[in-house]
């Protein structure tokens, strides 16, 4: 057996033995030697194999195949610019704390520097996007290399998946190889110098210690449970692991703090106030009604009138799942770890104070009133998504892409109660990988799995449509919204009226793309809806095998509908009296 083939043995086994269960591959020369190692171990049934030719697109789709299993998923690519193609995969992945085993060949150091084809400098070359970085020797017939990269891999796996540290994220593993890179056939080569199933007279197992959930769900944490403040709002924005979403609001529950919270997770929406986003809109109403303290929990990155409310006279406290925090406001006054949210219980309330609760909780059926009435009047995205999430299947799982899907959707999805938890690549809230991410998400569930995105979004990563014919074929739905172009810029300074001679060309960007043709290339049903029933219609049946459906609307309608709902919101909340403010100041 050739060096290559054994390192390439090795790192697959060791990579199954630690629970990797998916793996993507893109075609490459360099890389041959995990290919044929990956090939064999989706044979032999213990890794499913998923082959794609866009190396962009094949990152996207590991972390969607990672976003809800939290296990490492490798991505296997070879050298030169096919390495530089993961890196928005690796950045969203980094800020959404998602792992990902970036397993990239390369020419052996001895090439570097001599314009060798395909050749450049891969070490570090995500920077400081990932949890580890490390480059392995060109392998050499040599047993003790076996220990080494068994080694390797048990510290990838733990990396990336913050098995010690809590922080989960991509890991670069930079693989050097030196021909031959194919299996040797049949008398030729020699045997292996020791074992390479990593049981005595070869390399030892490395043990990883269980993934701790008090890093994740429980433990104290350091300086004690966060403090009960009882006119404490909740903001929940993206978080890690679904799960997370509804520990948090369970918490607030308990402590007697009002929620907003973005759509993302396993939300109890009950729990919450309905159409949060928007109330936070109507500024004399919450001016009246301001917090004392707004805790910050995960990453709230969709409404501006979020960032507005933490600019006012409130004191601003984050709960963090990162080693660092998210402030860019700059506004934090004090950082709690995860556990000590967990940890929090509540105190005594005043009158006065258990009216101010109450007056948020009421103030989000006001608004749930009157949302429900004015959203169907005017055709718009905001009815879509409306639409969509009222219909889903219960359980379903709904990826949602960036931009104006996502916002459509705070903004319309949590007065509705329905069991259905909602991801996205928030981390950088890009829009590239989008479908590729749905796909990965759809081929890791069991539950009825849907994906929202723009056209846009759609066409942007087109790519992860292109699904081979021996490939695991996902069951998914994905939704379109096609306003022909940047609609969420009409919602921005770029769209008013005064600006309209400029926006058309380079913010509006109209593609004029047939999405039919696009999904007839490929292979992919497509149906284009007539109207709000007809979608209904389309969304009773469970999702089986891959299809697009297209959702017409006027982009020129994007701003009146948004308005609508303001003005709605102000009217709902003109009666709403406001509490009296406590008198004892904060300590």
């Amino acid at each position: 057996m050739n060096p290559s083939t054994a390192l390439a043995t090795v790192l697959v086994d060791e990579l199954v033995r630690h629970g990797v269960r998916d793996a993507v591959l893109c075609p490459g020369s360099r890389s041959a030697p995990l290919a044929y190692a990956m090939q064999e171990a989706d044979r032999a049934g213990r890794l499913r194999l998923h082959v794609r030719v866009d190396e962009r697109s094949a990152a996207f789709l590991a972390l969607g195949l990672a976003k809800l299993t939290r296990r490492t998923v490798p991505v296997v690519t070879t050298s030169g610019t096919a390495v530089a193609n993961l890196h928005p995969a690796v950045l969203e992945a980094h800020h959404a704390q998602v792992p990902l085993l970036l397993l990239t060949a390369d020419r052996p150091p001895e090439l570097r520097g001599t314009g060798a084809n395909q050749t450049t400098d891969q070490r570090a070359i995500f920077g400081d996007a990932v949890r580890w970085e490390h480059e392995l020797g060109a392998p050499e017939a040599d047993p003790a290399y076996n220990a080494v990269w068994r080694s390797v891999v048990a510290r990838a796996c733990a990396a990336a998946e913050g098995r010690l540290t809590g922080w989960p994220g991509p890991v670069h593993v930079n693989l050097p190889l030196r021909e031959p890179l194919t299996p040797d056939l049949p008398g030729q080569g020699r045997p292996w110098p020791g074992s390479l199933d990593g049981r005595p007279g070869g390399a030892p197992w490395v043990r990883l210690p269980e993934a701790d959930p008090a890093l994740v769900f429980g433990g104290g944490g350091a300086g004690g449970p966060v403090a009960d403040l009882a006119r404490t709002l909740m903001i929940v924005g993206d978080l890690p692991h679904p799960a997370q979403a509804r520990a948090a609001v369970d918490v607030a529950t308990r402590c007697g703090w009002p929620v907003i919270a973005e759509p993302f997770g396993e939300l109890d929406r009950s729990k919450i106030i309905p159409h949060g986003p928007l109330l936070l809109t109507a500024d004399d109403w919450v001016a009246a009604h301001l917090p004392e303290r707004a805790l910050v929990v995960g990453r709230p990155t969709l409404s501006r009138a979020t960032s507005g409310l933490l600019r006012t006279d409130v004191v601003v406290e984050t709960v963090t799942t990162d080693p660092t925090w998210n402030d860019p406001g700059h506004l934090t006054s004090r950082v709690y770890p995860w556990g000590a949210l967990l940890a929090a219980q509540p105190g005594s309330r005043s009158d006065a104070d258990e009216q101010w609760r109450r007056d948020w909780m009421a103030a989000g059926a006001a608004l749930a009133s009157a949302a429900a009435q004015v959203v169907w009047q005017v055709p718009s995205s905001l009815a879509a998504a409306r639409t969509i999430f009222a219909e889903l299947p219960k359980g379903a799982v709904l990826f949602v892409g960036s931009s104006n899907a996502v916002r459509d959707l705070d903004l319309t999805s949590t007065a509705l109660g329905n069991d259905v938890t909602v991801v996205a690549s928030r981390g950088l809230a890009g829009i590239d990988g989008c479908v590729s991410t749905a796909v990965g998400i759809a081929l890791t569930t069991e539950r009825p799995a849907y994906a929202l995105l723009g056209d846009l979004t759609f066409l942007h990563d087109a790519a992860g449509l292109v699904i081979g014919p021996d490939e695991p074929v996902p069951d998914l739905t994905i939704l379109v919204v096609n306003d022909d172009g940047g609609g969420i810029f009409t919602l921005l300074e770029y769209g008013h009226q005064d600006r309209a001679a400029d926006f058309e060309r380079i913010f509006g960007t109209p593609t004029r793309v047939d999405l039919g043709q696009v999904c007839a290339s490929r292979g992919i049903p497509h149906v284009r809806v007539a109207g709000l029933d007809h979608l209904r219609s389309l969304l009773f049946d469970a999702p089986r095998g891959l299809r697009v459906v297209e959702i017409p609307v006027s982009r020129a309608g994007h701003r009146e509908a948004h308005a609508t709902l303001r003005t709605a919101a102000a009217a709902a909340l003109a009666d709403h009296a406001a509490p009296p403010r406590p008198s004892a100041p904060m300590t």
